[in-house]
């Protein structure tokens, strides 16, 4: 059965000041959790700010924000504290939150929830059809939502965005007391409140790049660096993604090939549109500040991390480490089949290949959970994969564990 409005009605955007003192004492008049969501414009603007907030609660009904003329809503945010947050795929909506002061202290993601519980398609709208029988349309969800005057197609797609969710969070937390997992989940939305959803990722933003597989020695990657350092500052600038900028596409070619003028530039892939033609003076500068590196200050092809090598390497390198993986994997493999949730939800992929390429001095069940709590595991995780893990590690190896360690480079296999 498809929803096709709010059951109060598609509310009014909150843009002011006295507007927003309404909502926020109404919100504390309600009762139970808080149905949080966020919109962004990925994809269109720099960064990945919130452009409008979308709250529902028993009681109290739904509200739409503009947070853009607010700038901070550390008060709504305090306002709310107390409550629990339920929020679908929280990681993606807790850093733009963040950034405008909203912090919960207590929360239910639908969308984890789905995972532990087992639910092979996790999207909001399937998890509301299979749970409550009911449709959402999710035409908008790639929209630009900095865009204003906001379409009222639009919003009434937000307002819906909220409307099941306090249902749907109820409806998964009765499944997972059923399947004895709820104390899992718990430890799950934990963790998420406890960290930082504002911390940089580490390392070099640039070399994530997409198809620098393709770039070959040092003088092509440092083209790279500054190429990706010259399009961020300009999308900074013009606050615009930057793949509308300068697609990844045209860097990659741009090092590749070392254009010699603008003219030559913009012939690359991708490097035609108008904004990329109307910065080349700027792409060409980088280009030239890349040629001018000495040798000696070029960038590392390869960056050394304290984690093991990727494991398509770990046949040569360490055969045996290449079987303890093999078979600390397949009893991931297993035991997350046996429990009905995705391996890499059941313990994370980076911790069994730590594990697997330096084990404790003496493998038994204490050093191994000791290793995985190091790692960041949970005391769920631990508990139910301590055991399993300590046997695969000192299982003997095998001629194909040790010969044929598992592609990591196959798509279709289960990541762990």
């Amino acid at each position: 059965m498809p929803l096709l409005a709010p059951s109060g009605g598609v509310p009014p955007v909150i843009t002011e000041p006295a507007e927003l003192d309404a909502a926020i004492e109404a919100l504390r008049a309600g009762t139970g959790p808080i149905a949080v969501d966020t919109e962004r414009a990925s994809g269109y603007r720099y960064g990945q700010r919130a452009f409008l907030i979308q709250l529902a609660r028993d009681g109290s009904g739904t509200f739409l924000i503009d947070p853009i003329p607010f700038g901070d809503l550390t008060h709504l945010g305090e306002a709310l504290a107390d409550a629990e947050w339920i929020l679908h795929a929280a990681s993606q909506d807790l850093p733009c939150l963040a950034e405008i002061g909203m912090r919960p202290r207590t929360l239910f993601d639908t969308e984890l929830a789905g995972r532990i519980a087992g639910f092979a398609r996790v999207g909001l709208g399937s998890m509301v059809e299979v749970l409550l029988g009911v449709s959402l349309e999710k035409a908008h969800s790639a929209a630009d939502w900095s865009r204003r005057p906001l379409p009222a197609e639009w919003l009434l797609y937000a307002a819906l965005d909220v409307e099941l969710l306090v249902r749907l969070r109820d409806a998964l937390d009765a499944e997972l007391r059923a399947q004895g997992k709820r104390d899992w989940a718990a430890e799950e939305f934990a963790a998420l409140v406890a960290g930082d959803p504002l911390a940089v990722r580490p390392g070099e933003p640039w070399r994530r790049t997409s198809g620098m597989h393709q770039v070959r020695g040092r003088r092509q990657l440092v083209t790279v660096r500054e190429l990706w350092l010259a399009r961020d500052a300009v999308a900074r600038e013009m606050d615009l993604a930057p793949g509308r900028v300068l697609p990844d596409m045209a860097i990659v070619a741009a090092a590749m090939k070392q254009p010699a003028d603008a003219a030559a530039f913009t012939r690359l892939p991708g490097a035609g549109n108008r904004t990329a033609r109307s910065h080349v003076q700027r792409w060409m500068a980088a280009v030239a500040a890349a040629a001018a590196v000495p040798d000696e200050d070029l960038p590392v092809l390869r960056v050394e991390t304290d984690g093991p090598p990727p494991p398509h390497r770990w046949a040569d390198r360490d055969p045996i480490a290449a079987g303890r993986l093999e078979r600390a994997r397949a009893a991931v493999l297993a035991l997350a089949e046996e429990h009905r949730l995705p391996a890499e939800n059941l313990i994370s992929p980076d911790a069994v290949r730590r594990l697997a390429w330096q084990p404790p001095a003496v493998v038994d069940v204490d050093s191994v959970s000791e290793a995985l709590s190091s790692a960041g595991a949970r005391a769920w995780q631990v508990a139910l994969t301590a055991g399993p893990l300590t046997a695969a590690l000192n299982a003997p190896p095998t001629p194909k564990a040790t010969a044929e360690p598992a592609d990591d480079d196959d798509d279709d296999a289960p990541t762990v």
